[in-house]
């Protein structure tokens, strides 16, 4: 610090202190009051934004310990984008890495961030498809399907979907929930709660570029050892289309 000119001192001093005022004390030269406006405003800012992306997180989480949580948040967490749209995604980072876990935190308190982030994330996504590489009316069966990046098949310990004041799961179902999450043509994001045949059908597609829909949905006749392969050939190809229509599969490879 002694090679730091004396301004940016300053700054770091303003800035330490709007982030952590227990721990570190007011620049002598700004008065209390100032600063008291600064205190609320910064932080006003960050909660308030963490509020509208974790509604449910929110709702669910008594006062004391909502910001208590966000202010430790902001106190200790060191993000690592200047964009305040991406906060919600370091607030993220912070529950997965930084968080001790507390006797109060529901069971399901990652899962259900994450989930709720993740509408947050599909809007922002920024990605340009090469249509170059795809045909959109080819044979799902025959062809390779194509599974479009702006759609997330994502699979829960909780069912993250139905939690509410109402609903506070206090152990994983036995059986995992399987969601998908897709934005489409119009910008609008989708919630669909999908049977594990479909979770794992996209599963497939997403972890083999090369291999037909016909072979996927062979693949999962064997791993179901079902015994009428032609049932699972056309449930299969019900799945594929209807997939195709809402635009998560964009089509397949050229």
């Amino acid at each position: 610090m002694a090679d730091i000119p004396e301004f940016i001192k300053q700054q770091y001093a303003f800035a330490a202190h709007i982030r952590n005022p227990d721990a570190y004390p007011r620049p002598n030269d700004v008065e209390e009051r100032r600063m008291k406006i600064y205190r609320e405003l910064f932080y006003n800012n960050v909660e308030d934004s963490i509020a509208n992306t974790f509604p449910v997180l929110r709702n669910i989480t008594p006062d004391d310990r909502w910001h208590a949580m966000i202010r430790d948040f902001y106190s200790n967490h060191h993000s690592h984008t200047p964009l305040f749209p991406e906060l919600p995604g370091e607030f993220l980072k912070y529950l997965e890495l930084e968080r001790a876990h507390l006797p109060d935190d529901p069971p399901f308190l990652l899962e259900l961030a994450h989930y709720e982030w993740v509408e947050l994330a599909l809007s922002l996504l920024d990605y340009s498809i090469d249509s170059t590489s795809i045909d959109p009316q080819g044979d799902l069966l025959q062809g390779v399907p194509v599974l479009s990046p702006f759609a997330w098949p994502l699979t829960y310990r909780f069912p993250v979907h139905k939690i509410g004041p109402a609903f506070l799961p206090t152990a994983p179902d036995t059986i995992p929930t399987h969601l998908l999450v897709y934005r489409d043509n119009h910008f609008t994001i989708h919630f669909i709660d999908i049977n594990p045949v479909t979770a794992r059908l996209l599963d497939l597609i997403h972890a083999h570029s090369n291999i037909p829909g016909e072979n996927l949905l062979r693949h999962i006749a064997t791993e179901l050892d079902h015994l009428q392969l032609d049932n699972v050939i056309q449930g299969g190809l019900t799945i594929l289309n209807d997939l195709k229509k809402r635009g998560v599969l964009l089509g397949v490879r050229r």
